[in-house]
């Protein structure tokens, strides 16, 4: 089976009536980022006993305006004033389109295990009531939201807890299944594991299935994402990242999987660093396993880097990482990306 072939969106279906004609599920979405969530959900056909359903965008919204701008050129071109750049703090609910679905990655900064942990006690934490809003407002069918497992044990769990409640509560009320998936089980060559909570109007008397996984014996490699197809030089977002004389050393004692902290590395290249000591700091893949959690950061020596060139992974190569396919095309520079 080809890389291509496996990732192919798993779509778990839920009982509906028969239907004559195809129904379209109107999609809002806060945090949009560049839009993964959405490219997803574009692709995602269901056709059971005759009856088809799609999802169309219908609005979105992030306050990064790089991010917005690959949002509207890969989602929705026309039109793209549905792609909303402004601070969810200024964002008029009430006047944006009625939904089917909503759809929000609310921030993890406070709920995340790398950080200070502040949970609601933090900037980024109370920002989740902001999607309460809208489901109280629109009253959507379903819902996704997804943060990172952190979440679970954030202000000593009640964050958690607290979180389900309100969501559990708002709208007509959602039957909710949370799980926290590890999305190398589901043809992902990657090790990111996320919290997703999916919720269904308790009125539709439907409940969401978690999928069952499909890859844990054989997971995608980060060899076969990167290098099956080959990436073209021409493919967008390939530039490659200048590597100081220090650096390219650096990587060169560097093993596949390993990183500045467990590899042998001569004194003069070893980093002073007193604090904590991130494992990804300077890991290189390693080819034969999927890859590590891809950040956003990409300072400090945490761009990821390749495991057999002594040179940090492009963002196509972040990308299809990632699963975005090589059409789709990110805006913004090298490092905005």
């Amino acid at each position: 089976m080809t890389v291509r072939e496996n990732h192919k969106n798993k779509i778990s279906s839920f009982e509906q009536e028969p239907q004559n004609e195809k129904t379209i599920l109107r999609l809002g979405e806060l945090f949009c980022g560049p839009g993964g969530l959405a490219l997803g959900a574009k692709r995602a056909n269901v056709v059971k006993d005759g009856s088809e359903f799609e999802i169309e965008h219908a609005w979105a919204s992030d306050y990064s305006n790089d991010s917005c701008r690959t949002y509207a050129r890969n989602i929705c071109p026309e039109p793209p004033e549905t792609v909303i750049c402004k601070d969810v703090c200024e964002l008029n609910i009430q006047s944006l389109q009625p939904i089917d679905i909503f759809a929000y990655g609310f921030p993890c900064n406070d709920f995340s295990i790398v950080g200070e942990k502040k949970g609601f006690n933090g900037t980024f934490g109370p920002l989740y009531l902001y999607g309460i809003a809208v489901l109280n407002h629109f009253r959507p069918k379903i819902f996704v939201a997804e943060n990172v497992g952190g979440l679970t044990s954030a202000n000593d769990g009640g964050a958690f807890k607290k979180i389900l409640t309100d969501l559990k509560d708002a709208g007509n009320g959602y039957l909710l299944t949370a799980h926290l998936y590890k999305f190398e089980d589901y043809g992902v060559p990657q090790t990111r594991h996320r919290l997703i909570i999916v919720g269904i109007d308790k009125t539709l008397g439907l409940r969401f299935r978690v999928p069952a996984p499909f890859t844990s014996n054989k997971p995608l490699t980060a060899r076969e994402a990167i290098e099956e197809p080959p990436i073209s030089k021409s493919t967008p977002n390939s530039e490659r990242t200048h590597q100081s004389k220090t650096v390219v050393e650096r990587l060169q004692y560097i093993k596949p999987g390993e990183n500045a902290w467990n590899s042998k590395l001569p004194d003069n290249l070893r980093l002073n660093v007193k604090s904590a000591k991130m494992s990804q700091i300077y890991r290189r893949l390693h080819p034969d396993k999927p890859a590590y959690t891809i950040t956003g950061s990409g300072g400090g020596g945490t761009h990821g880097y390749h495991w057999k060139e002594p040179r940090a992974l492009t963002n196509r190569e972040r990308a299809r990482l990632q699963t975005f396919p090589d059409d789709f095309v990110f805006e913004g520079s090298k490092e905005s990306v």
